[in-house]
């Protein structure tokens, strides 16, 4: 990996490829995202690693909603197994409870039936009720890689004061900036020390399109400034 982390969302193989050519340096690998993103197939993530070498962070998702039910982790955690067999090279996932909190209980379940592969808490925690409280429980969490946010439920560019003072606070390691993420963003969240990057739609034309592999190559300059 180069000085930054360009993280690209990816729906197929021909995305898987785009984006390697484009030079991004992981994929989040999801279907649906009407429904904001949800469990892909494992097929679609044995065809992905048979063509492409990027590591794929993979959603684990059932529906467009933070909360889990027990019936629900219990076939998330079906699908990880046939995920990691398939090529998943860690996973993205964080549930809220019905007050808005991080519900530890559900997300501790799949970082079980995840490990030892690393995971990404997703955008949950800008939606939950106490943004600082959800960080503090979830930046505690076993094999956490990073924690995919735009620090407000609006986007980056709402957001962008709270990610100077989750950064300032000592968590710019672990912030994966994304949502609403637009090249003008950029220059200030790497002056806050962050260094990963997440785009799904700004590199495509729409998301019925491909991937445009020479957009990832414009985010891939863009996030190396230094």
């Amino acid at each position: 990996m180069t000085g930054s982390l360009l993280e690209v969302i990816a729906l197929d193989v021909r995305d898987a490829v785009a984006a390697e050519q484009g030079g991004a340096d992981r994929l989040e690998v999801v279907a649906d995202m009407a429904a904001d993103g949800l469990t892909p197939s494992p097929e679609t993530v044995a065809a992905i690693a048979a063509e492409c070498p990027l590591p794929q962070m993979v959603m684990l998702r059932r529906d467009a909603r933070f909360t889990a039910d027990a019936d629900t982790l219990d076939r998330l955690a079906r699908d990880a197994k046939a995920l990691a067999q398939a090529g998943a090279a860690g996973f993205v996932f964080g549930f809220l409870d019905g007050a808005g909190a991080v519900d530890l209980a559900a997300t501790e379940a799949l970082i079980h039936a995840v490990s030892p592969l690393p995971w990404t808490f997703h955008r949950a925690v800008d939606h939950a009720a106490d943004v600082q409280a959800s960080w503090r429980a979830v930046r505690l969490l076993p094999n956490l890689a990073t924690v995919l946010t735009s620090g407000a439920p609006t986007g980056v560019g709402n957001g962008l004061p709270v990610l100077k003072a989750r950064a300032e606070a000592g968590d710019g390691s672990i912030i994966l900036a994304g949502g609403g993420l637009r090249p003008a963003y950029v220059p200030s969240l790497l002056d806050y020390g962050i260094r990963a990057f997440h785009v799904g739609s700004a590199v495509r034309a729409s998301w019925s399109d491909p991937v445009e592999w020479r957009l990832v190559r414009q985010w891939r300059a863009l996030v190396e400034r230094d």
